[in-house]
């Protein structure tokens, strides 16, 4: 199978060619790279000077799948993720039964084989059960191919313990990923402690209940020497922690999300339970360093956190209603619209953060658009206009508080060695 993508704008491992070119691609590799490439019989796709990035890696998905796949499953992620213009994602391990054993990985990987559009990584469990009272099966999790540890959901409170995990993932040469909320001080908060939450009459919960976890996994991780990835950061003190750390040579990487970084605690009085998400949205004082953060290259990565729940959770209100809101679907065109066109970051540095550097977070090759890679690619109009509207998302969850806001940019077409997995529906008329 040969594919022609002519007039194509690379930017290739953060880097932007100068002038458009073509990329050949053969039995799902990149075969060359040119000008005027002729290949009269391959299926041409006029690009029109359409930016190309090697596939964007999402760091931090939940797929629901085993046990609540009323929320979602791994075909409906994997569609989901293709739409938003992602080749690869990673799991998360808080299903039922949580992935603290081979069997469950496996069933993963071998349903992904065959369900999902795009590539599905999974990470293991630290405790049994997500439990934080034992060490899952960590070798054999390695050994079964899961590319990080982590209890997402759910602290590892014991120190101790996340001392011992550390350690053996070093070992075993893979990333520990913890899940930073102190319990006794978040408490029953269901949204960040300030103002907006007096005025709302709810439990908040303070942010340094983020901050205490992550100094402490930060000074375990220089102690143990053990790489650390701290996952959705959303406090000013987390971030500056994090570049102390880096600059002692603390072997540690983090992402933030999106909605950390555009939204603030604001947002639950306006659209109520579709923001309530832990960690939850703080201030506009947080918010601002997570971007100082994002630009000065002290936050590494961007992930979605996609947390699909079912319309009958989260119409139960901001006490009852889960956790999390989805976001494989949006992350792209919010970071376009209100990071890059608003001059936070630049495309190429966005783009870094959502394909190299998580790349090499999880120990993917970074390939890059080069002659004999995969074609795992996404084609972004960073000018397209377009409307959130959740009713046309492909994932089974609704959960968004961007439902109605105009957009400027979108990935809008997805390709997976070599085969197109997404396109923009109504886009490419005439192409």
């Amino acid at each position: 199978m040969k594919i022609l993508l002519r007039n194509g704008t690379l930017i290739n491992q953060g880097e932007v060619e100068p002038t458009p070119l073509d990329i050949l691609i053969v039995d799902g590799r990149i075969a060359a790279l040119g000008r005027d490439i002729a290949a009269p019989d391959a299926q041409g796709i006029d690009l029109g000077g359409r930016v190309v990035s090697p596939g964007l890696i999402d760091l931090h998905v939940h797929l629901r799948d085993p046990g609540l796949t009323e929320k979602e499953d791994i075909a409906s992620g994997g569609w989901s993720a293709a739409a938003g213009g992602f080749t690869s994602i990673v799991c998360m391990p808080n299903t039922k039964p949580p992935i603290d054993s081979v069997d469950i990985v496996l069933y993963i990987q071998e349903q992904a084989a065959v369900k999902s559009p795009v590539r599905v990584f999974v990470s293991g469990a630290i405790t049994r059960g997500l439990a934080g009272q034992g060490l899952a099966d960590l070798d054999n999790l390695a050994r079964s191919g899961v590319v990080l540890f982590t209890d997402d959901g759910e602290t590892v409170m014991n120190a101790n313990l996340m001392r011992q995990a550390l350690i053996r993932a070093r070992e075993l040469g893979l990333p520990v990923m913890p899940h930073c909320e102190d319990k006794n001080l978040s408490g029953p908060g269901v949204m960040h402690a300030g103002e907006v939450a007096r005025q709302l009459g709810l439990p908040g919960q303070p942010a340094s209940a983020e901050d205490v976890m992550v100094a402490r996994d930060l000074i375990l991780a220089g102690e143990t020497g053990a790489r650390l990835h701290l996952t959705h950061l959303s406090t000013a003190r987390s971030v500056e922690l994090v570049r102390l750390a880096k600059a002692r040579g603390v072997k540690v990487t983090c992402d933030v999300t999106p909605h950390n970084l555009v939204l603030t605690d604001a947002a639950v009085a306006e659209v109520g339970a579709n923001a309530k998400m832990y960690p939850p949205l703080r201030t506009e004082a947080d918010v601002a360093a997570l971007r100082e953060g994002l630009a000065d290259g002290t936050i590494d990565a961007i992930a979605t956190d996609h947390a699909p729940h079912t319309e009958e959770e989260k119409a139960r209100g901001c006490l009852e209603a889960p956790k999390g809101i989805v976001g494989l679907e949006t992350t792209l065109a919010v970071c376009l619209d209100r990071l890059v066109h608003t001059g936070v970051i630049t495309l190429p540095e966005l783009l870094r953060k959502m394909t190299v550097n998580p790349a090499r977070i999880i120990g993917l090759p970074q390939e890059g658009i080069v002659p004999g890679a995969r074609a795992d690619l996404t084609v972004i109009d960073p000018d397209y206009r377009w409307l959130v509207d959740r009713e046309k998302f492909t994932s089974k969850g609704k959960n968004t508080p961007f439902h109605g806001w105009s957009l400027r940019g979108k990935p809008v077409l997805t390709m997976v060695g070599g085969k197109v997995v997404y396109r923009e529906p109504g886009y490419w008329q005439g192409t």
